[in-house]
């Protein structure tokens, strides 16, 4: 049996070699673009500002017609700040004050590209510029697509853009929250609720004022976006069929239409309740209503209590009636700067009676509480459908005087300027990469030079698989104990079948020859024929059987034989135990050592 338990053994270890193999493939193939990855953990770990692969970046250039474009490699020229003061907020606080710079990432940088840096907290900020040229909603989509990196992560604050409206007086200088903007769109955060923008503001045909109307949330987790520092793409598409999609890291996580997935609607009701009209006195709402014919019980008690004390109850033995629950601490003493007339008169802290602990309890004996089996509670008459019941009441329709219809919404105000106004508890949020534009094969190309270096360059200094699994246990402790598991399976499989005991050794060490020895095949032939011998008399003595009887006769017969034969093999394989002086196996033990005998052994 040695040969076999080292096949068995070696087949535990390839499969063990085989499954680590597949997580390595998984591993391998989630950094196809990064090679010598372990190594360059460990660069990474020892400097996490250079990055572990050698990029040339070179300034982001636009492929085609484009109506904005910023990488800030070249500072912050085109850009105004704002010197104005927030409407409704206090004078010490109003101020756009909070502070701006251009700089290079913190972590995965490349030498040579810097985006724009939110650097206070608690603060407003302001800071706009104009497009390159206006963008007029007509017959071309608006795709707007930026950069945003939470270097710190975020607590509250937000990232998000606003495309400002066309206007005689626009004033960069003078931008705050009331200035009039078409489009605000991108990220924000504030507690638990995590938000991705897109508003835009339409006006009324019919009054010329300005709504604002927000998409529907998106359908996804945004959580890792905001938490996991890393450099994430923002992409908004408008298209003129009113139709709009929200895309991050190129990947769409919402999208709908103007006219339907907008709250509120674009379009107002037809039809609107009527405000003078009044629910009648007498309208009765009520689908059921006691039964006025039911009468109570004789026999009902209203008055028995839900619990009783239960009569059948016993003290126990031992119970001691004169000692308190709770004594006096013979060993406290009171404090030497006790003032009584401050504190009172000092009392020892209670602790609980050491007599009580030896015994069922202490203090008096009370009745333990049973459920009243006489109780039924209040009788209330039952339920029954109200013949008079009318229906939930509701005003009736009138035409909405407000009702207009607008089939195009994305026919919305021009856009001329583009600007960040923004407050946040958490500093360093990180902006770059800026694109307004109508094609989406530039939007991606420009993409592609620019936040694509940033993932490959970050791709290259992830930890290394270690690292992260040890990074998840810490957030969840609970892992450990699936890591534990996950080792200890294949070692005590391992154990389990490559290095028995002493004494398995010596009773599993048998065999088939020695086996054969007891019973030839010879003697097997020869119990055979003679088994055959009797079901041939047996057959002359009987009438000729059909064929379907020859056929269940000659099956039975086989079986017989099968069987037969299993049993002697069997009672020598215990006998092989008990000369060998080992502890003789249960017989279904004994059945799967012999059934293996005959399928593994030569």
């Amino acid at each position: 049996m040695h040969f076999q338990w080292d096949w068995l053994c070696l087949g535990v270890l390839i499969m063990s070699s085989v499954t680590a193999g597949m997580e390595n493939e998984e591993n391998l193939d989630a950094d196809v673009e990064v090679e010598n990855f372990d190594k360059q953990s460990q660069e990474a770990d020892v400097d996490r500002d250079k990055s572990s692969i050698e990029v040339a970046y070179q300034t982001p250039k636009p492929t085609g017609e484009v109506y904005f474009t910023e990488s800030f490699d070249e500072g912050l020229s085109r850009w105004v700040l704002s010197v104005t003061l927030k409407e409704d907020t206090d004078d010490n606080v109003a101020k756009y004050d909070g502070r701006w710079e251009v700089e290079e990432l913190k972590e995965n940088a490349m030498p040579g590209d810097k985006g724009l840096v939110l650097k206070s907290v608690a603060k407003y900020h302001a800071i706009s510029a104009m497009l390159t040229k206006a963008f007029v909603f007509d017959d071309k989509p608006l795709i707007v697509q930026y950069e945003v990196n939470f270097q710190k992560g975020i607590d509250c604050g937000g990232a998000y853009i606003k495309l400002l409206s066309s206007s005689n007086d626009l004033n960069l200088e003078y931008f705050f929250d009331k200035t009039p903007y078409t489009i605000m769109f991108g990220p924000d955060k504030c507690g638990e609720d995590y938000k991705l923008h897109f508003i835009f503001r339409h006006k009324n045909p019919k009054t010329g004022e300005y709504d604002e109307k927000h998409a529907e949330r998106p359908d996804v987790d945004l959580k890792k976006f905001y938490l996991d520092k890393k450099t994430h793409l923002y992409t908004l598409v408008l298209k003129p069929d009113d139709t709009f999609e929200i895309l991050i890291d190129q990947t769409v996580v919402s999208k709908g239409s103007l006219l339907e997935n907008m709250i509120p609607p674009v379009n107002p009701p037809k039809e609107i309740e009527d405000p003078t009209d009044k629910k009648p006195d007498d309208w009765d709402e009520r689908p059921k209503i006691p039964d006025p014919n039911a009468v109570k019980p004789d026999d009902w008690d209203e008055n028995e209590p839900a619990k009783i004390e239960d009569p059948d109850a016993v003290k126990p033995e031992g119970w001691l009636d004169d000692e308190p629950q709770y004594v006096p601490d013979p060993n406290a003493k009171k404090p030497k700067d006790w003032d009584e007339e401050m504190d009172g008169e000092w009392e020892a802290p209670q602790i609980p009676n050491a007599k009580c602990e030896a015994a069922p309890g202490c203090g008096e004996w009370v009745r333990p509480m049973k459920n009243n089996p006489k109780y039924k509670g209040k009788w209330r008459a039952p339920m029954i459908d109200n013949p008079n019941y009318q229906g939930i009441w509701s005003p009736r329709k009138i035409p909405n005087p407000d009702y207009f219809e607008d089939p195009h919404p994305f026919k919305m105000t021009t856009v001329s300027a583009i600007g960040l106004e923004l407050w946040s508890m958490t500093s360093d949020i990180y902006f770059d990469n800026f694109i307004i534009c109508s094609e989406k094969e530039v939007a991606d190309r420009w993409a592609a030079d620019s936040w694509g270096l940033k993932k490959l360059v970050a791709s290259a200094n992830e930890p290394g698989m270690f690292s992260q699994l040890v990074t998840a246990a810490e957030e969840h402790p609970w892992l450990w104990v699936l890591y534990i598991l996950t080792l200890a399976l294949p070692v005590g499989l391992t154990v389990l079948f490559c290095w028995p005991g002493k004494k398995s050794d010596e009773c599993i060490a048998f065999k088939k020859p020695d086996i054969s020895k007891q019973i030839t095949k010879g003697e097997l032939k020869e119990e055979a024929e003679e088994f055959e011998d009797d079901e041939l008399e047996e057959e002359k003595e009987n009438e000729a059987p059909d064929e379907d009887e020859r056929r269940e006769m000659e099956e039975t017969k086989t079986e017989l034989i099968k069987d037969n034969t299993m049993k002697m093999g069997r009672e020598a394989l215990v006998s092989e135990f008990q000369a060998g002086g080992c502890q003789v196996p249960s017989s279904a033990d004994a059945n799967f050592l012999w059934d293996f005998s005959l399928w593994y052994l030569p």
